[in-house]
């Protein structure tokens, strides 16, 4: 397994966020209060793409919350709880044929 070398002053981040950890910031950077429902927080966060994958595929998180049970969440541990196996899914599934066919190009 080959170490990536250390970034001389480059802006590139160390780490690509997705699933819960890249919603996990625009939990914070809003006043957001629990109990919300899904309407709630979708309009609250103006339904930003969550990425699901290394790859920078993306969900919108209207779509994501759609595919949760409940409506309302009671904390917001309890919304990124029910949201990790959506992500989940969604990073399983790999995005689909085309997301599949770009990663195998080499460009």
């Amino acid at each position: 397994m080959a170490v990536r070398p250390p970034q001389q002053g480059g802006d590139d981040p160390d780490s690509l966020e997705f699933g819960i950890a890249a919603l996990t910031p625009y939990l914070s950077e809003t006043d957001l209060s629990f109990p919300a429902t899904t309407d709630e927080i979708v309009r609250e966060l103006n339904d930003p793409a969550i990425p699901y994958d290394a790859n920078g595929n993306s969900v919108a998180l209207s779509e994501a919350l759609a595919a949760v049970g409940p409506s309302q969440f009671d904390s917001k541990r309890e919304l990124l709880d029910a949201l990790h196996p959506v992500f989940e899914e969604y990073r399983a599934s790999g995005g689909g044929i085309f997301s599949q066919l770009r990663a195998l190009l080499p460009f």
